[in-house]
């Protein structure tokens, strides 16, 4: 029975014969309606990162009567997926299940009218601003389609829900939690992204670095505060946080090769509370993004050296030094490794075609999408794409410069969700019989 025909959560199991290979497309068109059902109940209920109970729970549900053995709580709120069918390779599709504080502002009929407190204490609306809803419901319609056709691929497929990706924790938790040594290590890892930069249903791909190291930084800087009429009283922080500001930018423009991108970008200056008083302190925030680790390496450490040259410069005392404060665990740089990446994006080439499927260059964001890759890179392979998702309409006005973009993370993201999830769905199925091919190839 095709998931196009299931009613709301009256889920069936699974019954008929399997599909064809040539009818895959056919297949994911059918399902379309049970999905999109799906989609639009996602959406409206977004859950915030580790807080994905519902979520999980749903959809663990669905993956039961799909035959799947299920395990809930990995990681928190993580979901684990194994369905065995003999010999061959392990291969692991990933999809994130967290929303955002974002007040939802699509105008959508199932808009999200969620709220929720997160960590910061402010009660926010709740969205599903960077299109986590379309990764669980293309792997769903992943998931069914390749349970229908067990005849047609052997080895064993892990299907994981991930929890706090927007946070880049939750990939990290589920791996402590025993991802790796609890379930069948993977050979393979697949995951894909949502994308609002271009039209929907265009595949994009970048073999090696994809996206970056994220690490967050926060310096203390320390002052002795004072009457701001009577400036040599005091050691002022601002001054000296406005001095560590600017030098910090030569670290990307002139210790970093201009091949190697870097950035440095200093996101909040907080200092003083009146005109007139010189404070004790000021707090800077930075994001530090690299692709390798010795480049990480260097802006880290270079970040430690300027703080502490230009304190010494202005006359503070030992005791007075500023404290950096790297957090940790930092989200490391996602890789696609080349040789997997050519293989899978050589496969969807020739089922979408050349001018579907398109190599893209890397960007600066992070996805912890990585940490499964970092976690066992002498055995594991790994390769997160794009789905584009922008509509049709949308993109055409944006070309004739008479639309600005929203961006993942917008309250107006809005993407051509039925685009998305097919084109996701019957990527992620082609990708992985082609990995699993019963007769080896």
């Amino acid at each position: 029975m095709r998931f196009g025909m299931w009613a709301g959560a009256a889920l069936l199991a699974l019954a008929g014969t399997p599909a064809q290979a040539d009818d895959l497309r056919a297949d994911v068109a059918a399902d379309m309606p049970g999905l999109m059902e799906l989609y639009r109940d996602l959406h409206a209920n977004p859950e915030l990162s580790f807080e994905e109970v519902r979520t999980a729970a749903k959809l663990a549900e669905i993956a039961r009567q799909l035959g799947f053995e299920v395990t809930e709580g990995v990681g928190k709120t993580g979901v684990v997926a194994v369905m065995r069918n003999g010999d061959g390779p392990t291969v692991m599709l990933r999809a994130d299940m967290d929303g955002l504080p974002v007040v939802e502002q699509t105008g959508l009929p199932y808009a999200s009218k969620v709220t929720a407190t997160p960590a910061s204490g402010v009660t926010t609306g709740v969205m599903h601003a960077c299109g986590h809803d379309t990764h669980m419901t293309a792997w769903v319609g992943a998931a069914q389609l390749l349970a229908e056709r067990k005849d047609q691929w052997s080895g064993t497929l892990v299907m994981i829900l991930q929890p706090a990706e927007e946070i880049g924790l939750g990939a990290l938790a589920m791996l402590e939690d025993g991802l790796y040594e609890r379930f069948p290590k993977p050979d393979y890892v697949l995951g894909f992204h949502d994308a609002a930069g271009f039209p929907a249903g265009k595949i994009g791909y970048t073999p090696g670095f994809a996206l970056a190291n994220v690490d967050s930084v926060d310096i203390l800087v320390k002052g002795v505060g004072g009457h701001g009429a009577y400036p040599q009283t005091t050691k002022d922080p601002i001054v000296l946080a406005s001095a560590i500001v600017m030098k910090l930018q030569t670290l990307v423009s002139r210790e970093s090769s201009p091949l190697d991108p870097a950035v440095v970008t200093v996101g909040s200056f907080l200092a003083g509370a009146k005109h007139n008083i010189i404070p004790d302190e000021a707090r800077l925030q930075l994001t530090v993004r690299s692709y390798s680790d010795e480049s990480r390496k260097l802006l880290l450490d270079g970040i430690a050296r300027i703080v502490r040259g230009e304190a010494i410069a202005a006359g503070m005392p030992e005791d007075r030094m500023p404290v950096v404060t790297v957090e940790d665990p930092y989200t490391p740089a996602t890789y696609n490794t080349p040789e997997f990446t050519a293989e899978v994006m050589a496969g969807l080439k020739a089922r979408f075609g050349e001018e579907r499927v398109v190599q893209m260059p890397p960007v600066m964001g992070g996805e912890d999408f990585s940490q499964f890759y970092r976690a066992d890179r002498e055995n594991v392979q790994s390769l997160i794409f794009w789905v584009g998702g922008v509509p049709e309409a949308e993109m055409a006005a944006a070309e004739r410069g008479e639309k600005e973009l929203p961006s993942l993370h917008s309250p107006y993201w809005a993407p051509d969700a039925e685009k998305v999830i097919s084109t996701a769905s019957e990527a992620m199925v082609s990708a992985t019989l082609d990995l699993m091919a019963r007769d080896g190839g």
